[in-house]
């Protein structure tokens, strides 16, 4: 494990074979994100993205009744517009490095996942919800705006019109309503969710990286271009990872009628 993680007090950090699990430890406070544990979870998410032996990662909650349950009301109730404004950036750019890891992140939504528990999930590749699970963005309850971009994440994943009714309303959401939505990949029984996300974790771990990281990118920011620019990068991204040889790996694997053994190169 990077050094850099040794110290953490609000986070654990778990290694199993080539995935990482990483679980948010403040069950007290149903594990809320202050500001000390989100700058956890940024120097965290920095550590796996450089980690070459780490090919994917669960995000969890401790306990069983919350993935997160949101920002640490404490902090948010007294906070100035221009506070306000550079802890919704900070929670933001924690997330975009998440969302832009380069390598699968899962969600395993084991609870409670509302406000930036929501954006946590929502940050990451895929989501798998225990049946028990809740999900949303109750802001407006709170008189105030999601601001780890839940308006932004939301209306991409289940659409403008569905996603303004979940954000004006701030009402919690199923599992079972959040996989009809898209809005999570899969709903489990509460005891198998981190089974089945480091399951699939470990399987998403034996692909080849770079391939890996160049779909996730190429999803990523393709949604931010127009069409026609999305298949230019997209083409490029191709062009990129026919030099590689896991490419030829992979290809020759397929030939030979053998398992790829992918090296990241």
């Amino acid at each position: 494990m990077p050094h850099t993680l040794d110290s953490l007090e609000h986070l654990i950090v778990e290694r199993d074979g080539a995935v990482a699990i990483v679980t948010v430890n403040r069950p007290k406070v149903l594990n809320a994100l202050s500001t000390a544990s989100l700058d956890e979870l940024r120097r965290t998410a920095l550590a796996l993205k450089h980690d070459p032996a780490v090919r994917a990662v669960v995000i969890t909650g401790a306990g069983e009744k919350s993935f997160v349950a949101g920002a640490d009301i404490n902090e948010l109730s007294v906070q100035s517009p221009t506070g306000g404004r550079e802890h919704a950036l900070r929670g933001q750019h924690v997330f975009d490095l998440i969302e832009n890891m380069g390598k699968p992140v899962i969600a395993a939504i084991n609870g409670y996942a509302l406000g930036g528990g929501c954006e946590l999930a929502m940050a990451c590749t895929l989501r798998i919800a225990a049946d028990t699970a809740k999900l949303g963005q109750p802001e407006i309850n709170l008189g105030i705006v999601p601001g780890y971009a839940g308006t932004q994440r939301l209306a991409r994943l289940i659409g403008r019109g569905r996603a303004l009714e979940w954000l004006l309303s701030g009402d919690q959401m199923t599992a079972q309503e959040a996989y009809r939505l898209g809005l999570v990949n899969r709903v489990v029984a509460a005891a198998d969710v981190l089974p089945e996300s480091r399951k699939l974790a470990a399987m998403l771990a034996t692909k080849a990286p770079i391939a890996v990281r160049y779909i996730i990118e190429a999803v990523n920011k393709g949604l931010q271009m127009s069409f026609a620019d999305g298949q230019v990068f997209e083409a490029t991204l191709f062009g990129l990872v026919a030099s590689t040889e896991d490419m030829r790996e992979g290809t020759s694997a397929f030939l030979e009628k053998r398992k790829a053994e992918f090296k990241g190169r």
